[in-house]
């Protein structure tokens, strides 16, 4: 089924469309199956991708259309394609109302995996609208919040130190918080290695005050707040939690200056 009338607008301009600010743009690689159009695989593809269906169905009505995906650019020679998705597309959290990574993978490269006339679709780019970046799933902080913390101004708090102490794993709870503290007299942020968390050498719960005390030392010696970053990857959310509300309850009065780490990322 031919289906480029509906989800395929080459006369879509992409500054407009990041102008407007109310699409994701998504570029891909995309090469259809022998014997296929290229436009109409791309718009298939877009189709898949949003509230298409093999069938014409009775329930779409003009709104449903209005959130189409478009492809808006093709070059089968070079196998570009680009595909507009609408904001409201995407799926958003019941507790916060905020936008989720996992809603944006399962529209832009979930189903469309599986399509039986394409040879092969990849991401190589996208675009995400200040409206999206401001709504997505995420801390949403950036560098000026660790320059509140650090007593900086927020405009221009200058360079931030930082440092994972060495090794990532084999060193027990006071080397470990020995190192933390000769750092923190000149630097301002330690970050966990991604391995370490609870081990027998080095349990969390001997490991962390020791990292408190270093850390209320160095502040105390330096006059300047110090930033720490604590792994609490771990298969099941409710050891997540349990590690978070340890730390957080270690680190009391200051725990506004704990990040936590989860499986590599802050």
């Amino acid at each position: 089924m031919d289906q480029s009338n509906r989800y395929a607008d080459l006369s879509l301009r992409e500054e407009d469309l990041i102008q407007g600010g109310k699409h994701i743009l998504v570029a891909y690689k995309m090469k259809p199956k022998a014997g296929y159009d290229y436009l109409q695989a791309a718009a298939h593809f877009a189709a898949e991708s949003s509230t298409g269906t093999n069938v014409e169905v009775c329930t779409t009505d003009d709104f449903t259309r209005g959130v189409d995906a478009l492809v808006y650019l093709i070059d089968e020679a070079s196998e570009e394609m680009r595909i507009a998705y609408p904001l409201d597309l995407f799926d958003r959290n019941v507790t916060d109302g905020r936008m989720m990574i996992v809603s944006f993978l399962t529209l832009v490269i979930g189903n469309n995996q599986g399509m039986g006339d394409i040879e092969h679709a990849k991401i190589y780019d996208f675009f995400m609208p200040e409206r999206a970046i401001q709504l997505f799933d995420g801390p949403a902080k950036d560098i000026s919040d660790m320059w509140r913390i650090l007593g900086r101004p927020l405009n221009d708090g200058g360079y931030i130190a930082g440092t994972i102490i060495k090794p990532k794993l084999g060193l027990r709870p006071e080397p470990f918080a020995k190192a933390a503290y000769q750092f923190w007299l000149g630097g301002d942020f330690i970050k966990n290695d991604e391995p370490q968390g609870n081990q027998v050498f080095a349990p969390m719960k001997k490991v962390m005050p020791l990292v408190y005390d270093a850390m209320k030392r160095a502040q105390d010696e330096t006059g300047q707040a110090k930033l720490f970053s604590a792994n609490i990857t771990a298969d099941d959310h409710y050891e997540m939690c349990a590690r978070a509300d340890y730390i957080l309850e270690t680190f009391g009065p200051d725990a506004d200056k704990v990040a936590f780490l989860v499986d590599g990322y802050v």
